[in-house]
């Protein structure tokens, strides 16, 4: 490559204090908490839900298949980069990695709470110590910060302070409070996105129709194979819903949902629109569906060897390569060697785009 790479698409592990000393004081005594169970672990407990989160899978990067497991990790044996940023640039280097876009974990669970007000004080904590944590080094560790989208007016203040913060950009929930995002009410929100130059991020498993283990049929790793739904159904509502014909200079960013499936989505996008919209209804458009995905959606995507393959028939301006690390889906640490292989057929300018010019001219990154 004649440019660094850089992922479009990592995360960090959010340390037991994350919440509780950064949290709206009358949210203390509830705030997401970090306990030990005696046979699975810590575990992250979060009030309002069920089901508390183990840690395992969420810093699991480098872990042999055979090993990896949701229950039983401590915090101490996680990669420490996951919430130590001097350790992260260590991490980074490892991997061959110049900078990251860095999203949440826990903060991917809380985005389907649903208390929005609670929501809102934990996604406020967060962003509070993801910009300190990437203060460390602003151009490599790109931190983002998290919108609960309670209201519109709420989220364009939102957008203010993180923009205040240092945060490089919004990921969203995938169910707002208030009507859903094609609503014609959310365009001065994404107007305000676009005037404050903060990408718009939907991450998968953030919605209520792409959960793991969720309602997927048969074995349990039948629904890893859904997660990607939730942010196809997100960008099918804001192409069908003339989102960004009302917005032209809107792009939101669909994170780790792969990118393979793109061309047949798009081409499929487009039948339903000529075959069926007089029946089935939706916003006439002045262009195709597929013109709207190819231009206004940017897809990250990390061991996915056909989205290379089939940059050709979508716009591979809009294709960015991710590890996400530290979670168990990680390329870490041998993302060079898995880019060696599946980039070998693309030319200079290709890789150098899906590696490192999208997300650099997406983000501003000098590096």
């Amino acid at each position: 490559m004649s440019k660094p790479c850089i992922s479009a698409d990592s995360h960090i592990t959010e340390p037991p204090n994350c919440y509780i000393d950064y949290i709206d004081p009358k949210y203390r005594d509830i705030a997401p908490k970090m306990v030990r169970h005696e046979t699975k672990g810590d575990l992250f407990v979060i009030d309002g839900m069920k089901k508390p989160l183990g840690i395992g899978l969420a810093a699991a990067a480098g872990i042999k298949p055979e090993d990896l497991k949701a229950w039983g990790a401590t915090f101490e044996s996680l990669h420490r980069g996951g919430w130590d940023p001097k350790f992260r640039l260590a991490d980074q280097d490892r991997d061959g990695v110049a900078a990251e876009v860095i999203y949440p974990t826990v903060g991917m669970l809380l985005c389907n709470h649903q208390d929005f007000d609670y929501k809102k004080a934990c996604f406020d904590a967060y962003n509070r110590w993801m910009a300190e944590y990437s203060s460390e080094n602003p151009e490599r560790l790109l931190g983002l910060g998290q919108s609960t989208m309670r209201s519109v007016e709420e989220g364009i203040k939102e957008l203010r302070e993180m923009k205040d913060l240092g945060l490089r950009g919004v990921m969203l929930t995938g169910n707002p409070q208030v009507s859903d995002y094609d609503d014609p009410i959310y365009d001065p929100y994404w107007q305000a996105a676009i005037d404050l130059d903060m990408p718009i991020s939907f991450h998968i498993l953030t919605s209520k129709s792409d959960q793991v283990g969720g309602r997927s049929r048969g074995p349990l790793i039948n629904s890893f194979l859904s997660i990607i739904r939730g942010n196809q159904d997100i960008i099918g509502t804001f192409i069908y819903g003339g989102v960004f014909e009302r917005n032209p200079k809107l792009r939101i960013v669909c994170v780790e949902a792969d990118a393979g499936w793109v061309p047949h989505y798009m081409y499929r996008m487009d039948h339903a629109y000529k075959r069926h919209r007089m029946w089935m209804k939706c916003k006439e458009l002045e262009k195709l569906p597929s013109e709207y995905f190819k231009e206004h959606v940017y897809v990250t995507f990390q061991d996915d060897w056909v989205a290379f393959k089939m940059k050709d028939l979508c716009n591979y301006k809009r294709l960015m390569w991710a590890n996400d690390f530290p979670h168990s889906d990680s390329t870490w640490p041998w993302s060079q060697q898995v880019i060696a292989e599946q980039t070998k057929d693309l030319t200079p300018t290709e890789k150098d785009a899906i590696l490192h010019d999208n997300v650099a001219e997406l983000y501003h990154i000098a590096i």
